[in-house]
């Protein structure tokens, strides 16, 4: 009964939960306007649709619990029971109600009833299950216990276990770092035992790694100094190192001294050079091999410990006083005997010389790569010493020596012959070479600018010209004479000259731009041939341009300056041939005026222009700028100042900027400028000026009378200009017949001369290009001259004056002009 009236009260609260399901205030389970859509339809099918006829006795929600017949009533049998009840009151009928509502509650319930029945059955069994199984677990947890106590224990032994290896595995790794430790100390009292025994020598196989073994324990000691007495056996094993280094040190002297006795006893007082090189380089190559492989162990230790480097250069100092003992006597001997062989030619004694030092120092330092890996400075002095032999004999002979030829080809010697074909080829065995040959190309160097100085001076400056220097142009005659009298190859000197003038020279490129304004620099100018002249396509062979007809300073003044140029440098010889060039113009200028006075002014003029050029010319070759800055100290102001000083005396004593004692301070003070000498502008200057001096002569020359006239007519026809009534007919100079007699004068004076200038030009000049354009500007101004004079003609004079003037054309002039 408990039992049916918990069902009832499980089915109230089920039907009331699903009778919520979708009120409107407390809906337990709302649904979308789409998911009340699909409940409706679903409702309809399924209110429409059949029960199929398999699942009309089943219980679709129950089916696998079957329900007894007896629980199944009809609805006929129940309102058959039901209408035979009578029913006279309400209170019957409620009754009536509850127990039809409870019987069919019953009904419905009964098969859930029995179900619930069957779920307690199962809820027993699964409560012994559970009972079952919390007693298993209790177990479980027991055992589980007592394996974490037993793993525990287990994994604690295990560490223990690891913890004592491994305190046995430090333990043993101390004992051998502390025995590895050890070794180094006890290294000491075996290397001392070695080097105490009678059979250890520097030669023996174990001593070099001996000496190893040696290194590596003083670095050890070095790099740990914290050990318990590191700092003592430190100075033990330096005082063991320095006991085995003064062995080595004792066997490499003994057989460099035993070397040296060895030569020494066997030396003769003469012997040949192949003789010579055995005797002082053959025994100690051959003895090389018993110390080469200790020096070598030497220097690969040399920055490891200063014992080693101080070894090293014991070793060093040995042998070059071994070296020095046997070769100095030798290089001094033949020095000496060098000098008094070549007593009078200093240049075969420089040369002798270099070569013997060249080959001496070549083979020490062979010799010394026998012995030694390292360079040495105790070697390099040593060789200069012996350079040095050369030096001091030398010396005394080059402050002596006063010719320009000399110095100059001792300095090509030096530079040429030892610096660039010897030392700068072999620049390592020959460096301490190179040092006393640069000293002595100083000495040299110096010796020569000093003779250049007094050289120019005396034979530039102050050079007297002989009757022969100053005999132009009789001996360009002379020499022109001879030169077509003679025939090379068919052809005469100056029909040579004459097929090569159609060539521009590069004399007429230097006078067309000068003439013509503009100053052409060296190095634009190609071709330009340096001393002694050649002959060439440019420049012909004639005797203006033969080196034995320049004038004599000329000559000196360029042969000196293409000597000086391959021995000085540039500066030097810039500044020297600045002051050269400059005296050579001077003296260029002393001559033409000395040849204006026995001769003519035109010779003078060509005879400065000829020389001009070829100083030009010679001189384009130098890579050298013959610019020199000089510094002058200008006093101009000093006199201002003092005048302004007396004047105002009385403001001597003013305490003020107008003080005259302090204005005199500031403005008397001299100033110093820099400026620029340049020879090359000089000579183009010079040249320039003199083409100029030249083309106003000879165009004077040629029309003084005709010039003449045109100058005194312009006056006239000034004044008539102005209002004058004279006129020019009138006038005595310019009646038709003196107007004839002038004209026929110049234009006689123009047929006769042009000819010679022609020859003149072409004697100094030897240069179609120069001549032509040279005689140019002359060529422009006697046809502007005869033009003007045409054209006064016609403008002044009546036809028949004309044809009593006579008057030259144009053509005529033109032809004589072109006629040379």
């Amino acid at each position: 009964m408990a039992n049916t009236s918990i069902s009832v009260a499980n089915s109230k609260f089920l039907k009331s939960n699903i009778a919520k399901w979708d009120t409107a205030d407390d809906c337990i389970a709302p649904l979308t306007e789409r998911q009340r859509d699909s409940v409706l339809d679903l409702t309809t099918v399924v209110n429409t649709r059949i029960i199929p006829e398999h699942l009309k006795d089943e219980d679709s929600e129950f089916s696998g619990v079957k329900v007894p017949e007896s629980g199944r009533v009809q609805k006929t049998e129940l309102l058959d029971m039901f209408c035979t009840i009578p029913i006279t009151n309400t209170q019957q009928f409620y009754g009536w109600f509850c127990d039809v509502q409870s019987e069919m509650e019953r009904d419905e319930e009964q098969h859930l009833s029995h179900f619930a029945h069957q779920l307690t059955s199962f809820k027993c069994d699964c409560d012994d299950l559970l009972s079952e199984v919390e007693s298993s677990m209790d177990q479980l947890h027991d055992l589980q216990t007592q394996y974490e106590m037993v793993s525990t224990k287990t994994s604690t032994l295990h560490q223990s276990c690891e913890h004592l290896l491994e305190e046995q595995t430090s333990l043993m790794n101390i004992a051998e770092s502390i025995q590895s430790k050890l070794s180094y100390f006890n290294e000491l009292d075996r290397i001392n035992t070695k080097l105490g025994g009678q059979s250890l020598t520097v030669t023996s196989e174990g001593f070099i790694p001996m000496l190893t073994r040696l290194d590596e324990c003083m670095s050890y000691m070095q790099s740990n100094p914290r050990y318990k007495d590191s700092s003592v056996y430190l100075a033990k094993f330096q005082h063991t190192l320095s006991r085995a280094l003064s062995m080595i040190r004792t066997h490499v002297s003994n057989l460099l001294s035993s070397t040296t006795s060895s030569i020494q006893s066997t030396k003769r007082p003469a012997v040949n050079p192949e003789d010579t090189f055995t005797l002082y380089y053959g025994k100690f190559r051959t003895n090389s091999p018993r110390v080469k492989s200790l020096i070598q162990q030497i220097e690969r230790r040399v920055d490891k410990n200063e014992s080693y480097r101080q070894l090293l250069a014991d070793c060093h100092q040995c042998y070059v006083s071994q070296r020095e003992v046997l070769v100095e006597p030798s290089v001094s001997i033949a020095v000496q005997e060098l000098n008094l062989k070549h007593k009078t030619d200093h240049c075969a004694l420089m040369r002798s010389g270099c070569a013997l030092l060249v080959h001496i120092c070549q083979d020490e330092s062979q010799l010394y790569q026998y012995f030694f890996g390292q360079p040495s400075q105790m070697l390099d002095e040593f060789l200069e010493r012996l350079c040095n032999y050369l030096y001091d004999a030398f010396r005394p002979l080059i402050i002596h020596i006063n010719h320009m030829e000399t110095l100059a080809e001792l300095c090509t010697i030096l530079k040429v012959e030892m610096l660039e074909d010897h030392v700068y080829n072999n620049p390592q065995p020959l460096q301490s070479f190179e040092k006393v040959v640069l000293q002595m190309l100083q000495d040299v160097q110096e010796r020569l600018v000093y003779r250049t100085y007094i050289y120019i001076n005396s034979d530039i400056l102050n050079y007297k010209p002989g009757t022969g220097d100053l005999a132009y142009p009789d001996k360009l005659q002379m020499m022109q004479n001879i030169a077509e009298s003679m025939k090379v190859g068919g052809k005469s000197l100056r029909s040579q000259s004459s097929m090569n003038s159609s060539t521009q020279s590069l004399e007429g490129q230097e006078v067309a731009a000068i003439v013509g304004g503009e100053i052409v620099s060296g190095d634009q100018v190609k071709g330009a041939a340096t001393l002694p002249v050649s002959v060439n396509s440019s420049m012909p062979l004639s005797p203006a341009d033969l080196h034995g007809m320049w004038y004599p300073t000329v000559r000196k003044t360029l042969v000196c300056l293409s000597k000086l140029s391959r021995c000085i440098d540039t500066t030097t010889f810039q500044g020297l041939s600045q002051e050269a060039l400059n005296l050579c113009i001077q003296s260029l200028l002393l001559a033409k005026r000395l040849i204006s006075k026995n001769k003519t002014q035109m010779d003078s003029q060509l005879f400065y222009i000829k020389h001009l050029l070829i100083i030009r010319e010679q001189i384009s070759p130098f890579q050298a700028s013959f610019s020199v800055k000089e510094t002058q100290i200008g006093f101009s102001h000093i006199k201002d100042a003092a005048l302004g000083l007396v004047k105002r005396s009385s403001d001597l004593f003013k305490f003020n900027s107008n003080n005259s004692l302090l204005q005199f301070l500031v403005e008397g003070t001299p100033q110093a400028t820099e400026c620029l000498m340049d020879s090359k502008q000089d000579v183009d200057q010079q040249l320039k000026v003199s083409c100029a001096e030249f083309i106003d002569h000879v165009t004077s020359q040629l029309l003084s009378k005709l010039q003449d006239f045109l100058a005194r007519a312009d006056v006239i026809l000034k004044m008539a200009d102005q209002g004058s009534t004279t006129q020019l007919k009138s006038q005595p100079f310019a009646q038709a017949e003196a107007v004839r007699e002038c004209l026929a004068e110049s234009y006689r004076v123009l047929k006769s001369r042009v000819p010679s200038l022609h020859q003149t030009m072409s004697l100094y000049l030897s240069n179609r290009d120069t001549e032509a354009i040279l005689f140019k500007p002359i060529k422009a101004r006697v046809q502007k001259s005869y033009q003007q004079v045409i054209e006064l003609l016609a403008a002044e004079y009546s036809e028949e004056e004309r044809h009593i003037i006579a008057c030259p054309t144009m053509e005529q002039v033109l032809l004589i002009l072109s006629n040379k």
